[in-house]
């Protein structure tokens, strides 16, 4: 982990055009890279319950370190256009769907712009589905606001959050 890392927080729970929810993540990855965001890391897929409601269908989670020039804005504009290609639809907050694109971390910046725009992103300290990815990328990350690590915000994660989590794919992918 760089003081220059940036991490996005991948999520899916709803097949598009034929694909898994692991297609999708990895193809969401690869639209980035056409975008000029590179890969420096990806963790395992993750599988998570859906919540609110639990009889939709469960999620596949995924972090990602990347490398870009963008601003934070920009890369947000540009997260959720891809999301956009991939059928997301904002009908409602929660509501299943096809990707999630977050931004946690843009190198270590701590801002809540007029627009909307609040990095690291406000609840990311509170999810067993973005922690356990990401420290699996980045064992050495801090919280920005707080300075926690991120070992002590996955152990003070309720223990239900940890256990429902589980991999799907148990071997980080790191870029050359």
């Amino acid at each position: 982990m760089s003081a220059d890392a940036i991490y996005i927080a991948l999520g899916a729970n709803l097949p598009e055009g034929g694909r898994t929810p692991q297609d999708t993540l990895a193809l969401a990855l690869e639209a980035l890279a056409g975008e000029g965001v590179s890969v420096v890391a990806r963790s395992s897929d993750w599988s998570s319950p859906a919540w609110p409601d639990p009889s939709d269908p469960p999620y596949v989670n995924a972090v990602a370190e990347v490398g870009s020039d963008l601003s934070a804005r920009a890369l947000l504009d540009l997260l959720h256009r891809v999301e956009a290609r991939f059928g997301r639809e904002r009908s409602r907050r929660n509501a299943p769907r096809t990707l999630d694109l977050d931004l946690i971390d843009h190198r270590g910046t701590v801002m809540k712009g007029e627009d909307g725009l609040e990095i690291p992103h406000p609840r990311a300290t509170q999810r067993a589905f973005v922690l356990l990815p990401l420290q699996e990328i980045a064992p050495g990350w801090h919280d920005p606001v707080s300075g926690r690590s991120i070992a002590d915000l996955v152990e003070a994660l309720p223990r239900t959050d940890r256990d429902a989590m589980s991999k799907l794919q148990t071997v980080p992918q790191k870029a050359p």
